[in-house]
């Protein structure tokens, strides 16, 4: 059998300003899966690493011919229309291929996307690496009934599987990085990078992110074997960035203090990203310099908002002085700190947003990422907001660069205006030029003038994007009878 793994081209911004591009870890995982059971007719198409127009997706495809194509993005909600489009494309050039659809967003969309697109023939839910295997076999087989964590058509009726048990042991799968030439990836300031996964899950009940209800519960990879493929995949592949997938890998911190003791006695010089809560940067206090020995330049905290109430309200389980402090502790250790701010969680005005600045500024976080609060359907949050108004019906733009709810309050060009003059406060501070400038440590400069060129890009791009590609609605309907209209190209029928 002869399987594609296709990584379609998405337009979300971190898709398209970036020259540098970092490997499909989803896909690779699957492919990984599939080779150790003797599938060995795989071929990866990152349709997505040159924005690659359609007909040239075809050709590809058409010429490779498989029996099987798996389509999925990280980017999942946004990348679903074009999924869509190209899976069409694919049926009318080879009609018995089969198409199995995988990701966040087809998890939890399985039955409507059976149901009103037959371009594709399979949803996998959740987690894939033990599905994709059972699968793989009952369509070589045609039997497939049996399958757990599907979604497929018997005749009209379409028919939705019970959910796959999650993986326990996340070393029982492996990456297929022989899928691609590493070499042609690169993160940090055109360094060679990858992206790695030590843990899946989170423990912590925040309304509007869907990883606990995705990933069921937190679990890790063996320490020391996880720090042994960073030093191998340096020294044989020679990544230097490893950027890391997880939401939260710092949980347990007696298990993460062994991942940073083993790749510190591998004696690597590498380059560590990742994101990680502020409570546990404050409860690691004293192993924090371990964090940097093994090579940690940068944290994404999830702050998200800066008024004790809005915290509350979406459950994050933190507090303003534990958020402060995790930030001076990190600056302490020579490791850069991004702080989140989302806006949009509740109806705000713009005093919220002058407010929210000066609280930010008091924070002194070394990078700021403005987010949309965006309300996935598989969220609580979901339900909190069902009530409000959708601006922005193409789900393209449901990428959290995109307003996507109406602020009755305000406007979406004084929310955008608010926004980009607060990143322009917030980066060209005196402090922040400071350090841009004068900061002692190469590879911590290297990393804060590399972000500042990669935010020229965006910042840009995001004001054209606003004036002359977004188009959103005046009168968009609330968002408990907005998916009911979701067309086949993701936008309101």
């Amino acid at each position: 059998m002869k399987i594609l793994l296709l990584n379609p081209p998405n337009q979300a911004i971190g898709s398209r300003v970036p020259k540098e591009k970092l490997p499909p870890l989803g896909l690779l995982y699957l492919g990984g899966s599939l080779i150790d059971i003797g599938y060995t007719h795989i071929e990866l198409l990152n349709a997505d690493y040159s924005n690659m127009e359609d007909a040239l997706i075809i050709q590809k495809v058409k010429a490779y011919h498989p029996d099987v194509v798996l389509i999925g993005h990280s980017g999942s909600t946004s990348a679903h229309p074009i999924a869509m489009r190209i899976s069409y494309q694919i049926k009318e050039v080879l009609s018995d291929v089969k198409v199995i659809y995988g990701g966040v967003y087809p998890s939890y969309h399985g039955y409507e996307i059976l149901r009103d697109e037959s371009c594709v023939d399979f949803i996998v839910k959740g987690e894939g690496e033990a599905v994709i295997r059972e699968l793989i076999r009952g369509i070589d087989s045609n039997v497939y009934e049996s399958v757990e964590g599907i979604v497929y058509r018997e005749g009209e009726k379409i028919v939705t599987t019970p959910t796959a048990p999650t993986i326990k042991d996340l070393d029982e799968y492996r990456v297929g990085w022989e899928l691609i030439d590493i070499a042609d990836y690169s993160y940090w300031g055109n360094k060679r990078a990858v992206v790695v996964q030590f843990s899946r899950g989170c423990p912590h009940l925040c309304s509007y992110c869907g990883q606990r209800e995705f990933w069921e519960t937190w679990r890790h990879r063996d320490p020391v074997k996880f720090a042994k493929e960073l030093a191998r995949l340096h020294r044989e592949e020679g990544v230097e960035v490893f950027n890391f997938a997880d939401e939260n890998p710092t949980t347990k911190k007696k298990v993460w203090k062994l991942f940073l003791e083993t790749l510190i006695a591998e004696n690597v010089d590498v380059t560590l990203v990742g994101s990680t809560r502020t409570d546990d940067i404050v409860r690691d206090e004293d192993i924090l310099h371990l964090y940097k020995k093994a090579g940690f330049e940068r944290f994404l905290l999830g702050i998200e908002n800066y008024d004790e109430s809005t915290i509350e309200k979406i459950k994050k389980g933190t507090t303003i002085e534990t958020d402060q402090k995790a930030i001076q502790l990190l600056r302490q250790h020579g490791i850069l700190s991004m702080a989140t701010y989302v806006f949009g969680f509740e109806e705000e005005t713009l005093g919220d947003y002058w407010g929210g600045l000066k609280k930010i500024i008091s924070y002194d976080p070394d990078q700021i990422q403005t987010l949309y609060a965006t309300p996935h359907r598989w969220t609580s949050y979901y339900h909190e907001v069902k009530h409000r108004k959708i601006i922005q019906p193409n789900l393209e733009k449901w990428d959290y660069k995109h307003q996507v709810m109406a602020t009755n309050n305000v406007s979406p060009l004084a929310l955008f205006f608010s926004i980009k003059v607060m990143e322009l406060v917030l980066q060209l501070r005196p402090r922040a030029m400071k350090r841009y400038f004068f900061h002692p440590d190469p590879k911590i400069k290297h990393a804060i003038r590399w972000y500042y060129q990669m935010g020229r890009k965006v910042w840009f791009h995001e004001f054209y994007n606003f004036f002359f590609d977004d188009k959103r609605l005046k009168r968009g309907r609330v968002l408990s009878d907005f998916w009911r209209y979701v067309s086949v190209k993701g936008k309101e029928g």
